[in-house]
C-alpha cells in the first residue's frame, strides 16, 4: 500500500508538470529557463516514481493484472548501458524542449511590441480632427491590425499540444516511465525494503518539484523533508545490509557481491518437522529465548499472540528478547511498527547488531515468518543473490524453531540451509494458529 501511495505522488507530479506547462504565460514568466527546467525535472522524477512504485507494489504482492510477478531481479543484457542512454537522452531532449518554448515566447514578446505600436497608431488617428472618408478607413484598418495582433498574441503566448516542445515533454514522460520500470525490476527481493524507502525519497522530490511549479512553499518544504529523510533512511539501511546505495538503484552496478540472478548452491539434507507439544516443551525448559519476527508474522497478523506468548514466558522468569533485522518484512521498520502496535516493551526489542553476539548463549530461537534474514547462505554461499548481506546468526543458538507455512524459498527466491541443520525444527502451518496453540499449552 505504501508503494502504491508513492506512485500516486509521482503521477500527481507528472500531471502538475504537464498542466503547468500547458497553462504557462509565455509572454510573462512562463518561458523562464528555471521554470522550464523545474517542469522538466518534476515530470522526469514523477514518472520514474510512478512506474517504479507500481512495479515495487506488484513485486511485493507477487502479481499484477492477474499474472504472477517474481521477486527475483530481472536483468536485461546491457542494462547499465540502457540506463545511461536513457538518462543522456532525457538530458539531450531538454535542449529542443527549452529552445522551442523560448522561441515561441520570443514571438509572443515581439507581437506585444507590435501591438503597442499599432495601438499608438490608432490613438494618433483617433486624435486627428474628423476628416475625410479616407481617414475613417485608415482608423478601421489600424483597429483591425490591433485585433489581429491581439489574436496572434493569444495563440503565441499559450503553449500548444501541436508544438515540438510538447512532443519532447511527452517523449520524456514515456522514456522516464520505462526507466522507472527498468530500474526496479532489476532489484532483487532482499533489497525491496530499501527500494520502498528510496521510492519514498523520490516521491518527496517529486512533491518538492510540484511545489516549485505551483509556487507553493508548504508543498516545497514538506516534499524536501520527505525526500531528504527518505534518502538518509535508504543510506542507513544499505549500510546495515552491507550494500552500496548504487547497487540497489542500478541492480548490482559496481559491486562484487553475490550473483543477483543466481539461486544459490543446491542444499542437501533432511528437514526435522516438529509439533506444537515439542515446541511448548522447549519453551518451558528454556531460560533464554530469542524471537525473530518476519513478514509471515505480518501476513498471519500474529503479533498480538506473539506478545501474549512472550509475556507468559517472561512471567515464568525466562529472558525473552526480540531480534529485528533492518530489512525484515517488506517496509523499513515494518516489524518495529507491528510489535509496538501489539504492545511489546521497547526495551526487549533489539536490532540485529545489538543481539547477534548473544545467539550462542540462547537456548531457543523462535523464527516466526522470517526466512532470508536468518539464511546462513548469506555468509557462506558466494553464488547466493543475498551473499554479503548481514543476517541474524540464529543457527549458533542451542535450538531453533522455524514457524512457516511451507518449506518454500523466501522472498529472495533462494533456499535456506538453516532448515536442514541438526539443531533446527520446522513447525509448519499458519503462524497465528501455531502461536494460539502454543499460548494455550503454556497457560
Amino acid at each position: 500500500m505504501v508503494a502504491l501511495l508513492h506512485s500516486f505522488v509521482g503521477l500527481a507530479a507528472v500531471l502538475v508538470g504537464i498542466s503547468t506547462w500547458l497553462t504557462a504565460d509565455l509572454a510573462g514568466h512562463g518561458s523562464d529557463l528555471v521554470h522550464l527546467l523545474e517542469i522538466w525535472f518534476g515530470v522526469a522524477i514523477g514518472a520514474i516514481t510512478f512506474t517504479g512504485s507500481i512495479v515495487a507494489w506488484a513485486k511485493l504482492r507477487g502479481w499484477l493484472f492477474g499474472k504472477r510477478v517474481p521477486g527475483a531481479p530481472l536483468l536485461l543484457p546491457g542494462r547499465h548501458g540502457l540506463n545511461a542512454i536513457a538518462a543522456l537522452t532525457c538530458i539531450g531532449m531538454a535542449v529542443p524542449y527549452v529552445s522551442d518554448t523560448v522561441s515561441q515566447a520570443e514571438t509572443a514578446i515581439e507581437l506585444e511590441e507590435q501591438l503597442q505600436t499599432a495601438e499608438g497608431v490608432v490613438e494618433r488617428l483617433e486624435n486627428e480632427p474628423a476628416g475625410t472618408r479616407l481617414m475613417q478607413d485608415e482608423i478601421k484598418k489600424a483597429v483591425a491590425e490591433v485585433e489581429r495582433i491581439e489574436a496572434a498574441i493569444q495563440v503565441a503566448s499559450q503553449p500548444s499540444t501541436d508544438s515540438r516542445a510538447f512532443l519532447f515533454l511527452m517523449m520524456l514522460t514515456g522514456l522516464t516511465c520505462l526507466l522507472g520500470v527498468h530500474l526496479v525490476i532489476a532489484i532483487g527481493g532482499a533489497d525491496m525494503p530499501v527500494v520502498v524507502s528510496l521510492l519514498n525519497s523520490y516521491s518527496g522530490w517529486a512533491a518538492a518539484s510540484a511545489g516549485f511549479m505551483l509556487a507553493n512553499d508548504l508543498l516545497l518544504v514538506t516534499g524536501a523533508l520527505v525526500g531528504s529523510s527518505g534518502a538518509i533512511l535508504s543510506y542507513i539501511m544499505c549500510k546495515a545490509m552491507n550494500r552500496s546505495i548504487w547497487n540497489v538503484v542500478f541492480g548490482g552496478f559496481g559491486t562484487d557481491g553475490g550473483n543477483p540472478t543466481g539461486e544459490g548452491t543446491e542444499i542437501e539434507g533432511e528437514v526435522t518437522v516438529t509439533d506444537i507439544e515439542e515446541v511448548a516443551q522447549l519453551a518451558r525448559n528454556a531460560k533464554s529465548i530469542m524471537i525473530v519476527p518476519g513478514y509471515g508474522m505480518a501476513v498471519a497478523r500474529a503479533q498480538h499472540l506473539v506478545n501474549e506468548f512472550s509475556g507468559m514466558l517472561r512471567k515464568r522468569g525466562c529472558n525473552v528478547r526480540y531480534a529485528i533485522h533492518p530489512v525484515a518484512g517488506r517496509l523499513p521498520g515494518h516489524m518495529n511498527v507491528l510489535l509496538a502496535e501489539a504492545g511489546v516493551p521497547y526495551d526487549i526489542v533489539l536490532e540485529m547488531d545489538e543481539i547477534n553476539g548473544d545467539c550462542p548463549e540462547t537456548d531457543l530461537v523462535l523464527i516466526i515468518g522470517a526466512n532470508d534474514v536468518v539464511n546462513p547462505g548469506a555468509e557462506t554461499d558466494e553464488s547466493s543473490p543475498i551473499y554479503g548481506m548481514p543476517v541474524i546468526q540464529v543457527w549458533k543458538a542451542e535450538t531453533t524453531v522455524v514457524l512457516k507455512r511451507s518449506l518454500g524459498a523466501g522472498y529472495a527466491g533462494v533456499g535456506n540451509p538453516l532448515f536442514f541443520k541438526e539443531n533446527n525444527r520446522m513447525l509448519l502451518g499458519d503462524a497465528k494458529d501455531s502461536m494460539s496453540q502454543l499460548t494455550a499449552l503454556l497457560t
